[in-house]
């Protein structure tokens, strides 16, 4: 098994084609609209000043036959005629010089936008070869937020030269030494160190901005290993799912299978009886009679509600059976009874699970434990569910308890001067 783009091949020739169509059809329609358009610049504009150059001309009085001798009428008659065609070469000059200025300021403007385009993508072709991946946005933003930043966070400025190496294996994902550096810059955790086998299911937990998705974003080959050295299995031997997972143009079936195609299907042996099999394992199965059948096209992003587009990200998985996938939030709008059949049967399938969740109620699925702690520190070890939930019990229940003292020790201290008098709790501070 290979990544295969046919899919995407076939949508961008789909709308490559409707976009030259509506080209054909805009210039169609254009004809009828430029021929007019050069007729009025060409010949009414000019034919009108002939009209009113010609008019007082040909009406002129005082040159009547007979008044005035021969010779001096014909000269008049040379003037009138001469200052005729004068005008009218003038008035076709400048017809034609303005009929040039506005077709040449249509296509200056066109120009210059199409200049600047191309001039943009070379620019960001010339920073991504020299390692800058810095967006004019982002570093703006950069710059304005620095002044209010408490923590000072470690910033790599200049090119990002990439030294790491990425090592494709059969079995494993280790990372040694490998830093979380995002393509601005922002050092996330500088050295990272874990292994995870087949047969494994790491847990990774921690505050936002603390590297989660990064880690994925790396081991799924988005952004570069900046040093050390990742080992991991090829691309086909793991299966990415976001917490928004894409739709493509298409079947109900294409959602399934994607990003393969059907041909590919049958190639695997999957026929639509076993597609069921897999709806009804992420609980998805009557979007089938719901929608009109396999051979529906709709535009699912729409249609779909946000459960269901996580758990078709979901039937993606047991569709393409892969060793490893990385789960990023990939169940959140999914009730929590359905959530948990649907990792059980994704371990039963031997799916190694690196999953990112905030819900307790997961942490049993799961054996091992990566957790960041926002400042560039991690832990990994193995997960003790029971200790974990009972801490967590523990914090919520603090949590709880600790929620109204402020309300209270303010309300201390407004009897306190009201009455005039100390409290027990700041005299006994003042003897400890």
């Amino acid at each position: 098994m290979k990544y295969q783009f046919e899919v995407e091949m076939k949508q961008l020739q789909k709308s490559y084609k409707a976009l030259a169509d509506q080209m054909h059809l805009i210039l169609s329609k254009r004809l009828w609209y430029i021929m007019i358009e050069q007729f009025l610049m060409k010949y009414v504009w000019s034919s009108c000043g002939l009209i009113m150059v010609a008019v007082p001309i040909i009406t002129a009085t005082g040159f009547a036959d007979g008044e005035l001798e021969d010779g001096h009428k014909q000269a008049m008659v040379s003037e009138r005629t001469e200052a005729f065609t004068t005008s009218r070469n003038l008035l076709a000059s400048g017809a034609d010089a303005i009929e040039r200025i506005m077709s040449s300021y249509k296509e200056v403007t066109e120009l210059a936008g199409y200049t600047a385009r191309v001039y943009n993508m070379f620019s960001v072709f010339d920073e991504v070869k020299r390692g800058i991946y810095k967006r004019t946005a982002v570093v703006q933003e950069i710059e304005t937020n620095s002044k209010n930043e408490d923590k000072a966070e470690l910033h790599i400025d200049g090119p990002l030269e990439i030294k790491g190496k990425v090592i494709d294996v059969e079995h494993g994902i280790v990372c040694e030494n490998v830093p979380i550096i995002t393509p601005n810059g922002d050092v996330v955790v500088s050295r990272l160190n874990f292994k995870v086998q087949e047969g494994m299911h790491l847990l990774i937990t921690g505050p936002n901005g603390c590297g989660k998705s990064s880690l994925f974003r790396i081991l799924s080959g988005l952004w570069p290993v900046y040093d050390g050295v990742l080992y991991k299995p090829p691309p086909q031997h793991m299966f990415y799912i976001p917490q928004r997972p894409y739709m493509s143009i298409g079947t109900l079936r294409d959602q399934v299978i994607y990003p393969d195609s059907v041909d590919d299907m049958h190639e695997k042996g999957y026929q639509d009886q076993d597609l069921e099999c897999i709806l009804h394992i992420v609980h998805l199965y009557h979007i089938v009679q719901r929608e009109g059948g396999w051979d529906a096209v709709m535009d699912w992003k729409d249609v779909l509600s946000g459960g269901e587009k996580q758990r078709m990200g979901m039937a993606r998985m047991f569709y393409h059976k892969p060793k490893y996938a990385l789960l990023d939030e990939c169940t959140s709008a999914v009730s929590i009874d359905v959530e948990g059949k649907i990792f059980q049967d994704a371990k039963g399938s031997g799916i190694s699970l690196l999953s990112i969740t905030h819900r307790p109620s997961l942490w049993k699925y799961h054996t091992h434990l990566l957790q960041f702690d926002g400042e560039g520190g991690w832990r990994f070890e193995q997960l003790d569910t029971a200790i974990r939930l009972s801490l967590s019990e523990e914090k919520q229940r603090l949590e709880s308890q600790l929620a109204g003292i402020p309300e209270m020790q303010q309300r201390l201290n407004e009897l306190c001067k009201i009455l005039g008098e100390d409290s027990v709790l700041k005299t006994m501070d003042k003897e400890e």
